[in-house]
């Protein structure tokens, strides 16, 4: 049995996710980042992760890439433990442009995703291998940048490749971090879709933390936000409205809708879905 969002995409009950989290905590110190978090993530499904700066939104990327261990609770991550260097997990670092000296080509970026879970050994198979990338690199639009240094590509064209290197070992689960950060509206949007429309052809589920919603809002299923230990999980309806916020933040916030766009305001940092930068 399926269920299909209204989104248009396609997803198993969450009897088989592809990410599962039970109880689960994080804290530094005396300070908790989150606690008593359950949440299943099936396959297929786009997870949009939202929260003001420090909120826990990198970390939680970080719990289910196996780098940082949980306070408490389980998680579940493509069927088993978190663990480092999982082939079954696909990453997408946030945009930073690259130098124009660097002179490693696209195609050996996105390689990459295959070589880097076998330590020393690279992808046995050289004609698979090809394949796979030209394949990836297809996926993304990217082909003509295959055999062109990385510092002549505009930011743009830099994350296209980020993308195909995290789809290249066909994950079951896309974690991405902020991969619009310093790029254009069009290049935003762009982005966004190579990586919904893959994950929908593939099944992989995608967890996207953004400070910025709107380029993603027609893609997302849920919405898990994230403030000072608090959360909610729902539809972008569900969560993303003035009552929901307000109560997250505990101060009266105002959510309206502009143009097909969400404007958030009513505390000094609520444009954070907008501008800010990186979380912890």
């Amino acid at each position: 049995m399926t269920a299909t969002s209204e989104t248009g995409t396609t997803f198993a009950p969450p009897t088989a996710p592809a990410v599962r989290m039970r109880d689960a905590a994080l804290s530094y110190g005396s300070r908790t980042l989150w606690s008593g978090l359950d949440l299943d993530v099936a396959p297929g499904e786009f997870l949009a992760v939202l929260g003001p700066n420090g909120s826990g939104k990198t970390s939680l990327l970080k719990v289910l890439l196996g780098l940082q261990p949980l306070s408490a609770g389980t998680v579940e991550v493509a069927g088993g433990p978190a663990r480092r260097g999982s082939d079954r997990i696909g990453y997408i670092p946030q945009q930073r442009a690259l130098e124009a000296t660097v002179t490693v080509r696209g195609s050996d970026l996105v390689g990459f995703g295959l070589d880097g879970h076998r330590w020393g050994l690279g992808f046995r198979n050289r004609r698979e291998r090809r394949r796979r990338v030209a394949a990836a690199l297809e996926a993304v639009e990217a082909t003509a940048y295959a055999r062109m240094p990385l510092g002549l590509l505009s930011g743009g064209e830099q994350q296209r490749l980020r993308v195909a290197q995290a789809l290249v070992s066909d994950p079951s689960v896309l974690l991405c971090d902020e991969p619009l950060l310093s790029l254009d509206i069009a290049h935003q949007r762009k982005v966004s879709r190579l990586i919904a429309n893959q994950a929908r052809q593939t099944g992989a589920a995608v967890l996207f933390v953004t400070h910025e919603i709107n380029p993603v809002l027609p893609l997302v299923d849920r919405v898990l936000y994230l403030v000072d230990g608090r959360f909610r999980i729902g539809t972008p309806d569900e969560v993303m409205n003035s009552a929901t916020l307000s109560e997250l933040y505990r101060t009266d916030i105002e959510v309206a809708r502009v143009g097909g766009r969400l404007v958030v305001a009513g505390a000094e940092d609520q444009d954070h879905h907008v501008h800010e930068a990186d979380d912890e």
